[in-house]
């Protein structure tokens, strides 16, 4: 079988949001096309001085809204494709939370992990000055994806801040504390989708204390969702990283000090070992996919037991096994809507450096969680008023956003 691309995925959720929408076919033709697209040649010198060459990607799918916003994503299957799915999937989310920002993605296609520091600096470095022109923080505003994390975005801002003259702390997000970033960014994403997950469990009527969780994916999104899960009482029985997974395991954190000292999910010594397709087909209450994209296929999805499906990662589902899960009886709540507490905590960021007054942890985790409730209560009232699936209630409310901008600003010229 074929699998579908993230950019097919895309547009056929975006086209279902259409047409459930009653939008017209020029609307249709506004919505599915990005507004810039920026691909870049980044030279790298390693340090044995051979110089090889990296593409890179800079995609701004909407400015309707506001300035876009979307991450930096470094790994060596990035391509156009892609980062325009993800830039419009950004899109989407950000209109869905009611947030003034367009959707953007960047990248480069470059596995991290084969880079020293110093390479990973001049890389950064010399992939902000070639998409620094489009940059900024009323224009572009850059925050760490798969493969980067704060120290990218410091050095992206200093980049920005030398070519301007003096210190630009909101030309990106997810930046260290001492330069302008956020309390609670790091945890944001993680934070968002526990959030998402206890609100399906009490839709469907289950218990949260000791509900059972597995989870796909142990990086920045899959292990701050463990954490925060287990704070409010649930159980998580397995998680999973690319090396293979584990169930029964015993401490998250544990689990994560083995991780962080260079072991793998594969080489714990603990628990039962699991493939990543076992841990989707756990008998668990909630399936957090919290890695990449196309987790959930026709063919992955037919074993799928899990009540409900909490989207950590970006278009982790394929629109066939979507459709199998729904037909299953599956809640599956979309990733625009699940993972969409990275791009809030972001904005409060945003936020916090244009003003040069900075919100206590406390507040920050207030206003997040106002801001996901708020969401998550629209699109639950639509999904029983329209009788349509969590993901089409999500992105008809995004697209909806959008496209009423789109109309209210009108076509220059």
């Amino acid at each position: 079988m074929t699998m579908e691309s993230p950019l097919d995925t895309a547009r056929s959720q975006l086209r279902s949001a259409v047409e459930k929408l009653s939008l017209s076919e020029s609307m249709w033709n506004t919505l599915s096309t990005p507004r810039r697209i920026l691909e870049v040649a980044v030279p790298l010198r390693r340090d044995t001085g051979v110089v090889e060459m990296y593409k890179g990607y800079r995609v701004q799918y909407s400015t309707t809204r506001g300035p876009s916003k979307g991450g930096i994503r470094f790994h060596p299957d990035i391509d156009l494709d892609e980062t325009v799915a993800l830039a419009m999937l950004m899109t989407w989310k950000c209109a869905l939370v009611n947030l003034p920002y367009g959707g953007a993605k960047g990248g480069v296609a470059v596995d991290p992990r084969g880079l020293s520091a110093r390479e990973n600096e001049r890389l950064t470095r010399r992939y902000t000055s070639e998409i620094l022109p489009i940059i900024g923080p009323e224009r572009d505003i850059p925050a760490p994806d798969v493969g980067t994390d704060e120290k990218n975005m410091a050095w992206m801002m200093d980049t920005y801040s030398v070519n301007a003259g003096f210190s630009v702390p909101g030309v990106v997000t997810g930046k260290p504390i001492v330069l302008g970033g956020s309390l609670g960014r790091t945890t944001a994403t993680g934070d968002g989708v526990a959030i998402s997950v206890r609100e399906a469990l009490i839709d469907r009527g289950i218990d949260i204390k000791g509900a059972t969780i597995a989870i796909q994916g142990f990086g920045k999104v899959g292990y701050w969702t463990a954490v925060a899960v287990e704070a409010m009482g649930m159980r998580v029985v397995a998680v999973s990283d690319v090396s293979g997974g584990v169930k029964d395991f015993g401490s998250i954190a544990d689990l994560h000090d083995h991780i962080a000292s260079g072991g793998e999910i594969a080489n714990y010594g603990k628990g039962e070992q699991i493939s990543n397709e076992e841990l989707l087909h756990l008998d668990v209450d909630v399936l957090v996919p919290a890695a990449l994209a196309d987790a959930i296929t026709s063919k992955s999805a037919l074993g799928i037991k899990a009540r409900i499906v909490v989207e950590g990662a970006n278009a982790p589902t394929t629109p066939e096994g979507d459709r199998i899960m729904h037909d299953n009886g599956i809640t599956v709540v979309p990733d625009i809507l699940a993972n969409s507490g990275g791009v809030i905590v972001s904005y409060f960021e945003w936020v916090q450096d244009k003003q040069n007054y900075f919100w206590s942890a406390d507040q920050i985790k207030e206003n997040l969680e106002s801001m996901m409730m708020r969401a998550f209560a629209e699109v639950r009232q639509l999904v029983k008023e329209k009788n349509v699936s969590w993901r089409d209630a999500a992105m008809m409310i995004g697209v909806g956003r959008v496209a009423e901008a789109h109309k209210l600003r009108g076509l220059y010229p």
